[in-house]
This record gives C-alpha cells, sequence and structure tokens, in this order.
C-alpha cells in the first residue's frame, strides 16, 4: 500500500492539472450559455417565379436598377440638385435616420445586459453599539456587482438579438425612406413641368377663343353670324377661361408638395428654368432589367425590413422560453473596511463578499406560459407581413412592367390624333370664315383639339413617371456605397 502511494499521488496530480486546465473552458462554456431561440427559416416567396412582362426590349447590358445611384439614373442637373436638397433638408428623412440612432443605442443597452455593471462605494456609518451604548463608526470603500444576471439559459442573449434584429429593420427602413424621398421629388419634378406646358396650352387656347369671341361678334354686328354663334363663342371663352384658373391652383398646390418634400423653397433659378421646361425634351432615362420576382428579396429594403422583423420575433420567442427556467444572478463586494478612516487600505482590512442567487419560477398564474404564446403569435404575425411584403412588391413591380409595355403605344396614338385634331381645327376654321361650315363644326374642332393636347401631356408624364416607379419598386434610389456610411453593431 505504502508503495502505491506515490504513484497514487502522482496519478491525482495529473488529475488536478488537467481540471485546472479545463475550468477555464467550462466556465467559458457556462457564460455563453444555451439558445432557446428556434432555428430561423426564411419562408418561400408566396409569388410567381417570374413576371408576365419582364421588358423583352431592354438591352442585356442593362443593369440593375438597386446598382445605379439617382445621380446616374436621374441625370438632369436641375432634378440632382433638387433630389440632394431633399435628401439633407427632409424631416421624414430626418425622422427615420433619428431611429436608426434610437435603435443603434436600444441595441447597445441590451448588449450591456450581458456584463456585469461594476460600480465604486463608499460608505460611513455612525450608530450605538447595542453592546455597551457607545457610539461606534464603520467606514468602507471598494468596488461591487448587483444582481449581475448570469444569462445560463441565452434570454439575455435572445433580447439582445431580437435588440439587433429590430436595429437592422431600422436601417432597412430608413434606406426604404430615402428610396421613396427620391422617387417622389423625381415625380414632382415631372408633375411642376407637366403643369407648366398644360398652363401654356390653356393660355393658348384662352386666346384663340378670346380672338373668335371677336370675331363672332364682328360678325353678328355685320349681320353674318347668329346670336347664338356668339353666345357659343362666349360659353367656350368662359369654359377656358375656367380651366385656366384651375391649373394655376393646381400648378401652385403641387409646387407646394414639392416644396415640403425639399424642406425649403424651391431654388429661385430653378423656378424661373419651369416655363421654357416640357416634357418631351426632359432627359430619357435609362431601360431597366425587370429580372426575378427573387431578386427583390435582396433589393427591396422594405422586404428585407420584413425579414429583420420576422427574426427579431423568432428571437422573443427564445427569450419567452428561457423565462421558464432558472435565474442565476450574482452579487459581490470587494474592498476596506475599518471602524477609524485613517485604517482603511492598511492590511487586514480587506474583505470580499459573494452572494450567488437562483430564482426558480414556481407559480406565476400563467404569466410565462401566456409570454410564449405571445412571442409565437408575433412571429406568425411577422411571417404574415413578410409575405405581405413580398406580395405588394411582386404587384408594384408587374403594375411598372405593364405600364412600360402600353404608355409608349398610347403616347403614340395621342400624338397622332393631337395632329389630327390640329389639322382638323385648320380646316374648320378656314371653312367657317369661309361660309362653308356652321361655327358649331368649329367649337367642336377646338374643344377636340384642346382635349386631345391636355390628354397628350398627361399620358406623356404618366409614361416617366412609370419610369421612375419602376425605378423605385425595382430598389433603385440606395446603392450599398451608401449604406457603408453606417456600420453595423458588431453582436
Amino acid at each position: 500500500m505504502q508503495a502505491g502511494e506515490p504513484h497514487m499521488h502522482k496519478h491525482h496530480t495529473v488529475q488536478a492539472h488537467r481540471a485546472r486546465a479545463l475550468s477555464p473552458l467550462m466556465a467559458a462554456a457556462l457564460l455563453a450559455g444555451c439558445s432557446f431561440i428556434p432555428t430561423y427559416e426564411r419562408p418561400a416567396a408566396p409569388v410567381p417565379q417570374a413576371y408576365a412582362l419582364a421588358g423583352a426590349d431592354v438591352p442585356a447590358t442593362a443593369r440593375a436598377a438597386a446598382d445605379i445611384d439617382w445621380k446616374e439614373y436621374f441625370s438632369d442637373p436641375r432634378l440632382q440638385r433638387l433630389i440632394g436638397v431633399a435628401l439633407g433638408n427632409n424631416r421624414d428623412l430626418r425622422v427615420a435616420m433619428l431611429n436608426v440612432e434610437q435603435a443603434r443605442a436600444q441595441f447597445q443597452i441590451q448588449r450591456a445586459g450581458q456584463y456585469p455593471t461594476v460600480n465604486a462605494i463608499a460608505s460611513g456609518t455612525r450608530q450605538p453599539s447595542t453592546a455597551t451604548g457607545e457610539y461606534t463608526n464603520l467606514f468602507q470603500v471598494g468596488l461591487g456587482i448587483t444582481a449581475w444576471e448570469i444569462d445560463f439559459f441565452g434570454r439575455i442573449a435572445a433580447l439582445k438579438e431580437q435588440a439587433l434584429a429590430q436595429y437592422l429593420a431600422t436601417e432597412e427602413a430608413r434606406k426604404s425612406a430615402q428610396i421613396s424621398l427620391v422617387a417622389a421629388v423625381a415625380s414632382g419634378w415631372l408633375t411642376l413641368m407637366a403643369d407648366e406646358e398644360l398652363l401654356d396650352i390653356s393660355r393658348r387656347t384662352l386666346a384663340t377663343r378670346e380672338e373668335s369671341v371677336k370675331l363672332t361678334r364682328l360678325r353678328l354686328e355685320n349681320g353674318v353670324s347668329s346670336e347664338l354663334d356668339n353666345s357659343q363663342a362666349l360659353s367656350l371663352a368662359q369654359a377656358a377661361r375656367a380651366t385656366y384658373a384651375q391649373q394655376q391652383r393646381q400648378r401652385m398646390l403641387d409646387e407646394n408638395a414639392l416644396v415640403l418634400l425639399l424642406g425649403q423653397a424651391l431654388p429661385d433659378d430653378i423656378r424661373a428654368s419651369l416655363p421654357s421646361a416640357r416634357l418631351a425634351e426632359a432627359v430619357p432615362m435609362q431601360p431597366l432589367p425587370a429580372g426575378l420576382p427573387s431578386d427583390l428579396l435582396v433589393r427591396r429594403p422594405d422586404i428585407r425590413m420584413a425579414e429583420q422583423q420576422l427574426i427579431g420575433a423568432n428571437a422573443n420567442i427564445g427569450a419567452a422560453r428561457a423565462a421558464f427556467f432558472p435565474r442565476v444572478s450574482l452579487t459581490a463586494q470587494f474592498g476596506t473596511v475599518s471602524d477609524e478612516l485613517s485604517g482603511l487600505f492598511k492590511g487586514g482590512s480587506w474583505a470580499f463578499s459573494l452572494a450567488p442567487q437562483l430564482a426558480l419560477p414556481l407559480f406565476d398564474a400563467g404569466r410565462n406560459q401566456a409570454n410564449l404564446e405571445a412571442a409565437r403569435a408575433g412571429r406568425e404575425i411577422a411571417v404574415a407581413q413578410y409575405e405581405k411584403s413580398i406580395q405588394t412588391a411582386f404587384r408594384e413591380v408587374s403594375d411598372a412592367l405593364a405600364g412600360q409595355a402600353t404608355l409608349q403605344e398610347q403616347l403614340d396614338a395621342q400624338r397622332a390624333q393631337a395632329q389630327s385634331d390640329a389639322k382638323r381645327l385648320e380646316l374648320s376654321d378656314l371653312r367657317y370664315r369661309n361660309g362653308v361650315a356652321s361655327y358649331l363644326d368649329l367649337l367642336d374642332a377646338q374643344r377636340s383639339l384642346f382635349a386631345t393636347e391636355q390628354s397628350l401631356v398627361l399620358t406623356r408624364l404618366q409614361q416617366l413617371q412609370n419610369q421612375v416607379v419602376l425605378y423605385k419598386v425595382l430598389g433603385g434610389g440606395w446603392t450599398e456605397q451608401a449604406a457603408q456610411e453606417n456600420a453595423t453593431p458588431r453582436s
């Protein structure tokens, strides 16, 4: 037995060394805890695999909208300037940016919950002794950790993952807000150009009809025409005057809407250039390939935002599950204690206290179970919202592609109709002046041309705005280069 003792002592020494070597790894494993977050799986996209209209006439070398910076797509210097002003001054975008900062701070707060909070402690008390009745002093200085929850079951980690997902969703919301703002400014600018063109048509039409009033009055005085012709000319002139007033009001309303987007007044030099602007002379925009519906999952920030919200709801389930398990918290203090100030920091005055606490939920009237059920329902809601965002994006792209496929044909037909109506008015005026046709034919030709010219402008506006919408719904207006301005916090 005695001969074996050195061997046994050596064996226990090796085991002790191994235990000491493994203890840091075990401690790290315990501190890392476990996770009850369900495995995340991206739901299948509930849309067809391809668009009905994919834009077959788009060149094969055309770049995706999400890869084209708005400065490249909108090459009109005036529009570029307006978009730049809006990005710097629009209040909605500013709120979206501040929401990102707030979400980042909330994530950092939640992440800090994984680490202990160390406080400096200094106290002094004076109280009578229960034995002698004399007053005694007690002074204490040191460091303390109060109720630090050791995350064995991943509750705090799950809450941190939820906060991170919320931050990322807010960042995607900011990108989506910028995309919408860029498209809204471009659409507003094109609308103002159309308003100026419509006003020009109305001014010319009003001038023509006022000349007709003078002509019919002169013919009435000379007994060539009837009072009916004169009344019809007056009615048509007043109708043109009413339309002109209505379009002036609409022009001011549209400018006010654009000013709201810009966050400041329309620059004077840009305002001065508007009366001569024509939609037909607008700088053309690049052709855009539609791609596949699955591309929208990575190109559209609003879809990525909905997915991050789904990831956050999934993490909430992990936190709700972990609430069923014990919570281990630790309170510790280390410092020096003395009955005299001069005795602090001297040998023999140092002290250490460690107070772990375990709380196991036994009865909570179903609170934890209800929280878990609410978290599961929240995830199902997030799944439905994610799928709805994909379906909405698919419809928006499909609508824009339908407009791209048909608006040009409609524009060509209306342009030919306007030319025919202009020729008809010229001939009707000539026939009326020569007494061959009635004044009713002339008025009908004037009304037809006026309506056709207005429709032509509105269709041209619709076509240009459709190109803006297609750029927007395909994820254009935001590039990854801009995304690097704000780094994602590390988890």
